[in-house]
């Protein structure tokens, strides 16, 4: 496929989509406002359903704390896990010893 038949299939699949009829409603909101805003991007950020830079901001934060409570949730949940295995190690083991026991004193009378 050449470089113009590329070119004309994406502003097809860009169309079909709706994407420019969206930018193209954002760009003449931004161009009919009388006080532009102080940053273009992010007034196209907003008017497309984007965060602003600083709800982005406090997301990532809010997404780094809950990250290392994963972790330490995760650390404390393999640590019980671990236990519990013991546990059951040692009571098959007292399990099966108290059994041999049984047997043992069962016999010896």
């Amino acid at each position: 496929m050449d470089k113009e038949a590329k070119k004309e299939a994406f502003k097809k699949y860009l169309e079909s989509s709706g994407v420019l009829d969206a930018l193209t409603k954002v760009l003449v909101a931004l161009y009919e406002k009388n006080d532009k805003p102080s940053s273009a991007l992010e007034f196209i950020q907003q008017k497309l359903g984007g965060p602003t830079i600083s709800e982005y901001e406090k997301l990532q934060a809010e997404m780094s704390d809950m990250l290392l409570k994963y972790n330490e949730l995760l650390a404390a949940h393999q640590a019980t896990c671990r236990e519990l295995e013991e546990l059951k190690k040692s009571f098959a083991m007292s399990s099966s010893k108290g059994t041999v026991d049984n047997n043992l004193s069962k016999n010896d009378l």
